[in-house]
């Protein structure tokens, strides 16, 4: 039976690395040890606590001249900047992964999760809506569900990326509305009828849009959120239909009416059909669903739907809508980490393919690639390391336009059944995951017959073994491709397979006593050519082997 009981006693390297690599990309040897002489509740609570950022906001520098900020605090419109829009949003964007990436805890895990299902893309606002779009995802990323999708009606970007900016009491537009219920809350279910879509109906469309009627844009420095203290767009009453709205037997047949004309009317509205929406269990069931999909695993049989979705669901409701009780009490639980029966069928370690963001991430953390400094290096930083390593050659041609998903239900591997997260791992994407060793160890972006510009850093990979303490000894062949293997693989290979890694890989036929001799060398001149060999052969194989693409 699915339990949500808490897994009792210390995690232990497997359960702890488990954890690690479902709920943040900050993956490393000192972490998972970290955490392994922690119990599941002990652990869980460090990784639900916020982290500080190691930038407030990005900074951007054209040539030679010091790095600049141009986001906060907000400038007005005919402030000049420093750069085109264009170049400034690769900035932002590049900013958020060097930040998910030195976050030890799950917040922009969590930040992912929302974007992902309340998408926009990176064009549909300036570079510093764009941020603010960022910013409000990891300030509600461990926070109150309601509360978030509440302030997405006025995110700058959302009000442009779904036309709601085009939404006026003359002349209404569904878009936003639509997607409100299927995507932000109720989600569509069976087909009832005409029109009739279980949860929500095209009438309940036309009313919802004329609730959020002028909800519009607002200038970065004029207006701030004054609970997030963001900027974000307001209420113009001037555009609002003030008229009472009427949904169907799907929401109780429930009527809305304005209380005042005016702005604070507007809100008590939409606080009034926020209200009335999360009253539908089917909002709190998809999000929990969501939950399951995104950190346990893409199959929800009827038992899981009954023994861990409804009962997360009700958690949910009980806690007001917050957010961190429904995690922990997932996370902590039996069934996340699979000792809840003694079948093999059912498999929790290793079941979800990584998309192009884990796999990347998890690796330059894990090998403690050196970062170009943003301020002493901002050129290699956010040029040649993010925007043409990460962002592109990394996430973009391997299926994952980081920020640009395709349409407004987000990235295909995370919602388009019944494939989900198996899209992130096929013929038009494998090339360019295989391709992820060789960008670290060689330093260059591996265009293959085109360019290999260099990317600002390069993983020096017999350094690594040496100075990092990932391996406790680098001189005994069975212990460093042992205990590399037991990091890096949800599960510990079988002897047949490590034999294959150690003898084949590594050593190529010779005798251990080959590696001792050419490591010890190492060490006393410091001459890395030897070793690099095995080494890189190892790096490479692991991260090449299906065990690597799936967490």
């Amino acid at each position: 039976m699915a339990s949500l009981n808490p897994l009792t006693g210390v995690l232990g390297r497997r359960k702890a690395a488990h954890l690690l690599r479902r709920t943040t990309y900050r993956f490393t040897r000192a972490r998972v040890d970290e955490l392994a002489g922690m119990t599941a509740a002990e652990a869980v609570t460090a990784l639900l606590t916020p982290f500080p950022l190691q930038l407030e906001q990005p900074l951007y520098s054209a040539g030679a001249g010091a790095p600049v900020s141009w986001i906060n605090p907000p400038q007005p419109p005919s402030a000049p900047l420093p750069g085109d829009e264009e170049e400034l949003t690769r900035f932002v964007m590049g900013w958020w992964v060097n930040e998910a990436l030195h976050d030890p805890g799950a917040s922009h895990r969590m930040a992912l999760f929302f974007h992902q299902f309340m998408a926009v893309d990176a064009a549909s606002g300036s570079s510093m809506e764009f941020f603010d779009y960022l910013a409000l995802m990891r300030w509600g990323s461990l926070g109150n569900l309601k509360k978030l999708v509440t302030k997405m009606v006025t995110d700058n970007c959302m009000l442009r990326y779904v036309d709601n900016d085009q939404n006026f009491a003359q002349n209404p537009n569904e878009n936003f509305a639509r997607e409100f219920f299927e995507l932000f809350t109720v989600g569509r279910g069976d087909a009832a009828g005409p029109g009739d879509y279980t949860t929500f109906t095209e009438d309940d469309v036309i009313q919802a849009a004329r609730v959020f009627t002028g909800f519009n844009h607002a200038q970065r420095h004029q207006y701030v959120d004054p609970e997030t203290l963001i900027p974000a767009g307001k209420a113009y009453p001037q555009s609002h239909d003030f008229n009472p709205k009427v949904f169907s037997a799907r929401f109780g047949g429930a009527t809305i009416n304005a209380t005042t004309q005016d702005a604070a009317g507007m809100v008590a509205e939409l606080n009034a059909f926020v209200d009335l929406v999360f009253a539908q269990p089917a909002t709190t069931q998809l999000f929990c669903r969501r939950l399951y999909h995104y950190f346990v695993t893409r199959i929800v049989p009827q038992e899981v739907e009954d023994e861990i979705i409804a009962p997360l669901a009700q958690l949910l409701t009980d806690n007001n809508f917050e957010i961190k009780p429904v995690l922990e009490k997932l996370l902590q639980s039996e069934h996340f980490f699979d000792t809840d029966d003694s079948a093999n069928t059912d498999e929790i370690y290793g079941a979800l393919i990584k998309s192009p963001l884990e796999l990347s991430l998890q690796a330059i953390s894990f090998f403690q690639l050196p970062i170009p400094d943003p301020v002493a290096e901002n050129a290699k930083h956010y040029g040649d390391f993010y925007s043409a390593a990460v962002l592109e050659r990394m996430l973009a041609r391997a299926g994952m336009d980081l920020f640009y998903p395709l349409d407004v239900a987000g990235y295909s591997g995370y919602y388009q059944d019944p494939a989900l997260n198996r899209q992130f791992f096929n013929s038009a994407t494998i090339v360019q995951r295989y391709k992820l060793p060789q960008i670290l160890l060689t330093g260059t972006n591996a265009w293959g017959s085109g360019s290999n510009d260099p990317i600002g850093t390069k993983l020096d990979i017999a350094a690594w073994i040496r100075d990092s303490g990932a391996i406790s000894d680098p001189s005994d062949s069975l212990v460093l491709v042992t205990e590399l293997l037991h990091y890096l693989f949800p599960e510990e290979p079988d002897a047949e397979r490590l034999d294959y890694f150690l003898t084949t890989v590594f050593l190529d036929q010779l005798p251990a006593q080959d590696w001792v001799y050419e490591w010890e060398n190492y060490l006393s001149t410091g001459n890395d050519t030897e070793v690099k060999i095995p080494l890189s052969r190892l790096v490479n194989a692991a991260l090449y082997a299906p065990e690597y693409q799936v967490f």
